[in-house]
């Protein structure tokens, strides 16, 4: 039985999930076929158990608050001709339920049974909460 594996990673500058979206947009005539992507020096070893269905889990202001299912993975090379790994993205950004996650360099692995569900029905369109407020929650255990 093939497993999956998602991947979680900071999303540096991003204000909320609509930045996120505005700046994949602003840069998706850059790729031949529009789709978004984010490109890494490393090639994650996992590569065959992410493209099984696995996500990409974005971290914005200390708090994962959505994802984006990861198509495959694509060699490019950055200006300095250093081979790269590009994620190609699916476009639909999924919210999550919001998950504190403290600040790390680069990607890391996130077992889809760590995962946060997506938001569904109504709560789709709520707005998160205050980063400082959801952190506070979090660490007494309420969420």
């Amino acid at each position: 039985m093939d497993k999956t594996v998602n991947l979680v990673k900071l999303s540096v500058g991003t204000e909320s999930v609509e930045t996120l979206v505005d700046w994949q947009s602003l840069h998706a005539a850059r790729w031949p076929d529009g789709l978004p992507r984010h490109v890494t020096r490393m090639w994650p070893k996992r590569e065959a158990e992410i493209v099984n269905g696995g996500s990409i889990y974005w971290v914005i202001k200390g708090q994962i608050q959505c994802r984006q299912r990861i198509l495959r993975m694509e060699e490019v090379f950055g200006e300095d001709q250093l081979r790269r790994c590009a994620i190609v993205l699916e476009p639909e950004i999924h919210a999550t339920q919001t998950a504190q996650k403290r600040p790390f360099q680069g990607w890391r692995y996130l077992k889809v049974e760590d995962s946060p569900a997506d938001l569904t029905g109504a709560r789709r369109e709520e707005e998160p909460l205050p980063p400082e407020l959801s952190q506070a929650l979090a660490e007494i255990g309420v969420i």
